[in-house]
């Protein structure tokens, strides 16, 4: 009876930890081919996401790199089932010159596009993207409290998006015009004024095809840290409950 008995603990034993592996297999599985996490750190992004916007990005929209695997080991380059983003696709990549760490922005770009930036509106292809007010947004990003002004801006394939301006002077809103290489994309933020993106070339510049990680496609949490983690009896006050389960556009 007790040879039994220990054969049987042995056997629970080994039952838990075959679970264990199978559902870490799993989770594995669905964050490189189907669904990962991310979280908003930045402002650059706003009126579209907000730091501590919490959502999913799509791994399979574009297909995959050696970047869509844990830890991006390299064991391969190019893409498998490439397919290149749409302009206006929010998405996840790689900052090129420092692939640890994660970017995201709206893909205004495409391979052989022309691109510039004057006196703070859009051209692409040597045409100006329009753009229609709509109203002021305010904002405390990064504890500095502004009134910006917002745009509807609508990208030549007819996706609209909100924008905010600060200013329509200075470099960043008097570029020259660039050409997308092949095998690149051009990204840039929302918050049009705040937001270091493909404009700076000394900076995250053209994006690699390569680099994309996915397509950031539901936020399904957000919470405003306005007071000290300890504080659990802030915890319900601070999620912005409206915010939840929204898809990102």
């Amino acid at each position: 009876m007790a040879i039994t008995k220990a054969k049987r603990k042995a056997g629970g034993w080994v039952e838990n930890i075959k679970t264990i592996v199978y559902a870490g297999l799993i989770a594995v599985g669905i964050r490189t081919f189907a669904y990962e996490p991310f979280n908003i750190p930045s402002g650059s992004m706003i009126p579209t996401l907000l730091v501590g916007d919490y959502l999913f990005v799509s791994k399979y929209s574009y297909g995959y790199s050696h970047f869509s695997l844990p830890f991006g080991p390299d064991l391969f380059s190019g893409r498998i089932f490439a397919r290149l983003p749409k302009r206006g696709d929010v998405a996840v990549f790689k900052y090129p010159h420092d692939t640890s760490i994660d970017y995201i922005k709206r893909i205004i770009g495409l391979p052989g596009d022309r691109i510039q930036v004057k006196q703070g509106e859009l051209y692409i292809n040597g045409t100006e993207v329009p753009r229609q007010p709509a109203g002021e947004f305010v904002t405390d990003d990064s504890g500095i409290h502004m009134v910006l002004r917002r745009y509807l801006e609508t990208l030549p394939d007819g996706v609209e998006h909100y924008i905010l301006k600060a200013t329509d002077e200075g470099w960043a809103n008097n570029t020259p015009e660039y050409l997308v290489p092949p095998d690149h994309v051009f990204a840039m933020g929302d918050n049009r004024d705040n937001s270091a993106d493909s404009r700076f070339m000394d900076g995250v510049g053209f994006v690699p095809v390569e680099n994309l990680v996915g397509r950031a496609e539901i936020l399904f949490f957000s919470v405003d840290a306005e007071y000290p983690w300890w504080e659990v009896w802030e915890w319900p006050f601070e999620v912005r409950w409206k915010r939840l389960m929204r898809p990102i556009h």
